[in-house]
């Protein structure tokens, strides 16, 4: 499937740079902690490669990336999160493809579209930003990447896909669990670090 991992790559990426988000900074640049979920995001994908285990499935952070910088950002950082795990977990061009699909782009975009569902069907309340798109939408959009991930490489590190499937799902509940616990706290003392969210639209007076 690596022309389809290409193709929904090279998309996203070119849609991402065409949107040019970074227009939204100002002087100061973005805010450290997007810079700081960037650089730790290496280390949890390639969690499996670092421990020797293919049964240890890497984090996402995807979902967590998209409410604080938004899916253009988001997709655009991805880029070099994946080129850094390459090079710590000693990855060939095709599985950094893969990771960058299917722990990146898909899980960010699939969060997006569920998000905005969220955002437009469910009441603009301060707990369902937090339990609707911080925990609900990352579960879902982590395990519906993961499963299709198992589905499409049925021989992942030697295992069954049944067995990716179920391992990606789990590591989808911690991911979110997780984003709900990090959201949570930003909301309550830096919601400046959260570009998916206002008071304007989630307290309403």
């Amino acid at each position: 499937m690596l022309w389809l991992e290409s193709t929904f790559a090279l998309v996203a990426v070119a849609l991402a740079l065409a949107l040019r988000p970074w227009r939204a900074f100002g002087q100061a640049g973005p805010p450290w902690p997007w810079i700081a979920a960037c650089a730790l995001l290496p280390l949890v994908w390639g969690a499996d490669r670092y421990v020797a285990m293919p049964v240890a499935q890497p984090l996402s952070g995807a979902s967590l990336l998209l409410l604080m910088m938004g899916w253009p950002l988001t997709v655009i950082a991805l880029v070099p999160v994946a080129l850094a795990t390459m090079w710590m977990a000693g990855l060939d061009a095709a599985e950094t493809l893969s990771r960058a699909v299917w722990l990146g782009l898909a899980p960010a975009t699939v969060a997006l579209a569920l998000g905005a569902a969220v955002r437009r069907w469910l009441p603009h309340h301060l707990f369902v930003y937090i339990l609707g798109r911080g925990f609900f939408v990352s579960a879902a959009a982590g395990i519906a990447a993961g499963v299709l991930s198992a589905w499409l490489h049925p021989h992942t590190g030697g295992l069954a896909p049944a067995d990716v499937a179920l391992g990606r799902g789990l590591a989808a509940w911690g991911d979110a669990w997780l984003t709900g616990m990090l959201v949570a706290i930003f909301v309550a003392f830096r919601p400046e670090w959260l570009a998916t969210y206002t008071d304007r639209l989630y307290l309403p007076k």
